[in-house]
């Protein structure tokens, strides 16, 4: 198989984004940031950034106005379709975040999608699929449990069988980039089952895509 360092956008362009926008409305956040996105979309990450899937050109795009309230209607979406699924949906700037817990994805050691998260998947795609002008980042992770070069590979695995289902559910793959963080990023301390299982996640970043 062969892999490709791909483009990613970093915390950095969030937090340009929101400065000196605290006092604004999304909508108009999206005039400032419009430029910034369009400007870091080429850089590479680290060695974490593995991936089958190769964002590309062909996707329509959004004037930096309009993406404020492009994403206020898309946030609502999805908070719509995936009320009560256990998934979180995180604002984060002109992005949102889709905080997808193991419990609810993939057994313990298995890059298999559960069957039980078929349905959720399918409610991602749905608004996806209606907000085409976005970019989709998929990003595995474990807790800290048995070898790291392990962890990582079996994040790497879990990022792409979720692309590869959204794929077969007609989400373009041109939309989709795929990154395995292994244990590096947890979110809970790994000291008991239940914060592992915290860390133990896929979070789906959706990314306006500025003209």
């Amino acid at each position: 198989m062969k892999y490709f360092k791909l483009p990613i956008l970093t915390a950095a362009v969030t937090s340009v984004a929101l400065l000196g926008c605290a006092n604004s409305s999304n909508t108009q956040k999206g005039a400032g940031i419009g430029a910034v996105i369009g400007a870091v979309a080429g850089k590479a990450t680290g060695d974490h950034d593995k991936s089958r899937y190769a964002w590309g050109a062909a996707i329509g795009a959004i004037a930096g106005s309009a993406i404020g309230a492009y994403m206020d209607q898309q946030e609502q979406a999805f908070k719509k379709e995936l009320a009560d699924s256990g998934v979180d949906v995180v604002r984060d700037g002109d992005q949102l975040k889709l905080i997808m817990p193991g419990n609810l994805t993939f057994d313990s050691g298995s890059s298999i999608v559960k069957s039980n998260f078929h349905p959720i998947l399918n409610d991602v795609a749905v608004v996806l699929k209606k907000f085409d002008k976005t970019k989709l980042s998929i990003e595995g992770h474990t807790d800290s449990t048995g070898d790291a070069l392990y962890n990582q590979s079996l994040s790497e695995a879990r990022a792409n069988s979720v692309a590869h289902y959204l794929s077969q559910q007609n989400v373009a793959d041109q939309r989709l980039r795929t990154i395995g963080m292994g244990e590096s990023s947890p979110v809970a301390s790994n000291q008991t089952a239940a914060a592992r299982s915290q860390n133990r996640r896929v979070e789906l970043r959706i990314i306006p895509v500025a003209k």
